[in-house]
């Protein structure tokens, strides 16, 4: 049964309105969530349409939970995505839920500054490209986890002869066949990027590791790694090494031989650290055929070699480095005291800092129980956490 659209908000007795920042599936989401409970939300986007970031990741991307467990509130995924929804897919489903909830979208506008309104009746007064200023009873931060692309100032990067990229310029192989590359980095992006370019047509695929990662498989008959990492997340941290440990040893073949040992860190001591474990969609078969070859951390570039942190010098003709992303949220709430060393929000979901009540982030973790499920959570949370704001005397 189709789920049924978010009633209609009468605009003309609504208070300022929450302003969501992010028009991808987080504040979607949270957009969604507002308007089913009566509560006017504008999403300003900086690009000119949802799903900005979806759109430019690689071509074979899907997600690696499930798609009854990655749905929206409101909206299901539907049936023909099949159960690990590809990248096209989850752009096709975004579209479809910014149609299907009436969000109001404002696209082409960036946020660049939130200030707390000096206001009597409090709220937020955002700054925004081409002089605008907003006003907002509560703001939802959601620029995305993948936000500004990472690329380590190795020494001597620049006088690098190959071609050097960021994975996020990284589309598919075809550009690269016939040619060595070295990836860079060996979280899930790294891997899938490694396979990818092996199965693809590449002549030599190498993939640069500083810290052995913990591997999973998506799905180990029938089961889905998602549904484990929902039913530990609340146990101790310690009794999760354990069982991490014990269903690795049984369903994942020791790599040591290869280059990829077993970490000595437990694994969900890696999630705490922010470390997410690696699901197998190719890994383990590209090493032990050898077609990927894990070799250690890059150090440094020189003319056209990489140094290795351990001595040796390899000459790619590509290197391709999946080091992550940074947030960039300190021009726009790095001054109110909300963020960590890192730069990353300390509250998320319906928590808000003491100092800055009415602002709220999603999106900015990546738990083992899956973001989309996550930051459906998320959006319930903080609508209703706007709600009970609203009834306050």
């Amino acid at each position: 049964m189709p789920a049924a659209p978010a009633p209609a908000v009468d605009m003309t007795t609504q208070p300022r309105p929450v302003y969501v920042i992010g028009a991808g599936p987080g504040g979607l989401a949270a957009a969604a969530a507002l308007r089913a409970r009566g509560i006017r939300a504008v999403v300003v986007e900086k690009s000119d349409t949802v799903g900005a970031s979806w759109r430019r990741h690689y071509d074979r991307l899907h997600l690696h939970t499930t798609r009854r467990l990655s749905a929206l509130p409101g909206l299901a995924m539907p049936r023909r995505f099949g159960r690990w929804v590809s990248r096209d897919d989850v752009v096709r489903y975004l579209e479809k839920y910014a149609e299907f909830h009436e969000v109001e979208l404002v696209t082409g506008v960036e946020v660049t500054r939130i200030e707390p309104d000096a206001g009597d009746e409090g709220g937020w007064t955002l700054h925004a490209t081409g002089g605008r200023v907003l006003t907002a009873a509560a703001v939802v931060v959601a620029t995305g986890f993948n936000h500004t692309p990472r690329l380590p100032d190795w020494p001597g990067r620049e006088s690098y002869g190959g071609r050097l990229l960021h994975a996020a310029d990284y589309r598919n192989p075809q550009p690269f066949a016939g040619q060595d590359v070295l990836v860079v980095g060996v979280g899930n992006t790294g891997a899938e990027i490694a396979v990818d370019l092996a199965e693809g047509g590449a002549a030599r695929v190498r993939l640069a590791v500083r810290t052995a990662p913990h591997i999973v498989r998506r799905s180990t008959a029938g089961w889905p790694a998602q549904r484990s990492g929902i039913l530990v997340r609340r146990l101790p941290v310690r009794l999760v090494d354990r069982l991490g440990a014990l269903v690795a040893r049984a369903s994942v073949p020791d790599l040591t031989a290869y280059g990829l040992p077993r970490p000595a860190a437990g694994l969900y001591s890696r999630v705490r650290q922010g470390a997410i474990p690696v699901q197998d969609v190719g890994l383990i078969d590209a090493v032990r055929s050898g077609r990927v070859e894990p070799v250690a951390a890059v150090e440094s570039f020189d003319g056209p070699e990489v140094v290795l942190a351990d001595g040796s010098r390899i000459t790619p003709d590509v290197v391709v480095a999946a080091t992550g992303y940074h947030r960039r949220l300190e021009g726009l709430v790095g001054h109110l005291g909300v963020l960590d060393e890192r730069g990353r929000p300390r509250t998320h979901g319906a928590r808000t800092a003491a100092t800055a009540d009415g602002l709220y982030f999603t999106g900015f973790t990546n738990p083992i129980s899956g973001m989309f499920r996550e930051m459906a959570l998320d959006a319930e949370k903080i609508a209703k956490a706007v709600a009970r704001r609203r009834a306050r005397p």
